[in-house]
């Protein structure tokens, strides 16, 4: 499928998404102070970019991502790059890791409260923690997976412990890698928001909170139509990421 083909396809979505939530508001009746309709959530988002509120927080929200989420990919890649060729520790670390894995970051929330404070630090942990777990595991489970062929390859030509991490390990875990990537993508978005409403006073998950308060429910939806949309973005970064990692390597095609 090509790449007009996709987003003819993609924009047929959104407008059937569209027509189906009008004609909800519409079979519901509620009013738009209860139910807001599409136009009155794009009024809204107008009257945060006139006031300057939605860039406001929707940098504060992605910086707090961004340091978050790489940091953790970071350390959760080389990390796993380590213990998945050494059995033996793996096999000691893996029941405490699958025991920590499965807590929902929130459920930290007070902990990191008391020890990091109030501001963004408490926001970039919890990212930190959801973005970990999955790209920790998936990184594992790709250096597990690579064929002893591989390997043995490699034994042959001399290769360094780096240079063997570098040009066999690496390239042939990655697609593992990969979708570890896209999950954690997911789900430390998300968290970055319940984090936000939580302890923080800035940021779209906060947005949420403030308009809630207020009784101003077309804030409410454009705070989570701006989410949304700003995880698709960030879901398509990282799918252009793995196209560029993957064309380099000289294994990428276009999905």
């Amino acid at each position: 499928m090509t790449g007009k083909v996709r987003l003819a396809y993609g924009v047929a979505g959104v407008a059937l998404l569209l027509a189906l939530w009008q004609l909800l508001v519409l079979l519901r009746g509620a009013g738009e102070a209860l139910f807001p309709s599409p136009l009155g959530v794009a009024r809204g988002i107008a009257e945060l970019v006139d006031n300057g509120i939605l860039w406001k927080h929707l940098k504060v929200s992605l910086g707090r991502f961004i340091v978050g989420y790489l940091s953790a990919c970071v350390i959760a890649v080389a990390l796993g790059l380590a213990l998945g060729r050494v059995q033996p520790l793996w096999a000691l670390l893996d029941p405490v890791i699958q025991l920590l894995r499965p807590v929902s970051p929130i459920a930290w929330a007070p902990f990191i409260v008391l020890w990091f404070g109030i501001g963004d630090a408490p926001a970039i942990v919890i990212i930190f923690i959801a973005a970990f777990f999955p790209v920790l595991l998936s990184t594992v489970a790709g250096v597990r997976s690579v064929s002893p062929i591989y390997l043995k390859v490699a034994q042959n030509m001399e290769l360094s412990r780096a240079q063997l991490t570098r040009r066999i390990i690496l390239p042939a875990a990655f697609p593992t890698i990969a979708g570890g990537l896209h999950l954690a993508i997911g789900t430390s978005w998300i968290f970055l928001v319940s984090g936000e409403m939580v302890g923080a006073q800035s940021g779209l998950g906060f947005l949420i909170i403030d308009s809630r308060n207020t009784l101003r429910m077309d804030l409410v939806m454009a705070g989570i139509v701006l989410i949304g949309s700003c995880g698709l973005l960030l879901d398509r970064a990282v799918r252009w990421f793995e196209y560029w990692v993957e064309t380099h390597w000289g294994s990428g095609e276009r999905r």
